[in-house]
């Protein structure tokens, strides 16, 4: 049995305050299954958020010399035994100027196993609080797509704002994805707006899984994120979703079913490509 699981947090400027509620709440995810294989999603910026993003760029440059961020949270996926798509964290880029935001995937070895670059930056204006949002000041943009290949499935890997680039997810559907990962950061505005017609459009295009893990509340910059993780099946219906609060949704993965949905109704035929 596999189960796919997002986790919902309201992460605090502080990353060993996350570190623990991650590690709680992956506790109760394994809690008493046995021969079950998991794969659990973080929200992007997992472990540090609701700071100046200047910061993020403190903790990438701190944390570059010893590979701290990745260290611990490989330490996670080998103690709970999971797959570990640890949503989003800051990685110094070559040029030491910037950062990448880095989704990177542990197996239940505690190994790194993948690793997707953020292509599609946050550089908008909202009508919220914050007002103004420009993720490239401090951020490097990815380049390439990235999917994980485990002995279940084949997992794609994108973040946030990249669901708003169709290309994108077909891309990783044209590659083989099964799974397709949106660890994210909405806000407030635009989660309500287009959130769950966003990811049920990505999950019906490619008929994939779709694991949506995000932050959610008010966070100790005045940041309003939206919450609202679910998963959702390749036919666009919502199996679990968790609205508000910090905790966990999981469901059964049925590879059966992906089959049945794609020889159906066959959409990444060579014609339709």
């Amino acid at each position: 049995m596999v189960k796919l699981s997002a986790i919902q947090l309201s992460s605090a400027a502080n990353v060993e305050t996350n570190l623990a509620k991650i590690a709680e709440l992956l506790s109760k995810i394994t809690a008493s299954q046995e021969d079950v294989q998991h794969l659990v999603v973080l929200p992007e910026c997992c472990l540090y958020f609701g700071s100046k993003d200047s910061e993020q760029l403190d903790l990438a440059i701190a944390s570059a010399t010893g590979n701290d961020l990745c260290l611990a949270l490989g330490e996670l996926a080998k103690k709970f035994k999971v797959y570990l798509v640890a949503g989003t964290i800051p990685i110094l880029s070559t040029s030491s100027t910037k950062f990448t935001n880095s989704s990177c995937v542990f197996n239940p070895e505690g190994e790194l196993i993948g690793q997707y670059d953020k292509i599609h930056l946050f550089d908008v204006n909202v009508s919220d609080s914050t007002k103004s949002y420009c993720e490239s000041r401090y951020t490097q943009a990815g380049k390439e797509i990235s999917m994980v290949n485990t002995e279940f499935a084949n997992i794609g890997l994108s973040v946030c704002f990249d669901l708003r680039f169709p290309n994108l997810f077909q891309q990783l559907s044209i590659a083989g994805a099964d799974i397709i990962t949106v660890p994210s950061a909405f806000t407030r505005v635009t989660g309500k707006a287009h959130w769950q017609t966003l990811l049920q459009a990505r999950a019906i295009e490619n008929q994939v899984y779709i694991v949506a893990a995000g932050q959610e509340g008010v966070h100790e910059n005045g940041r309003e994120t939206w919450g609202h993780s679910m998963i959702i099946n390749p036919w666009g219906e919502i199996e679990q979703s968790i609205e508000t609060g910090e905790g966990y949704i999981s469901i059964d993965y049925h590879s059966e079913e992906l089959t049945r949905i794609r020889q159906s109704m066959p959409l990444n035929s060579p014609l339709n490509k």
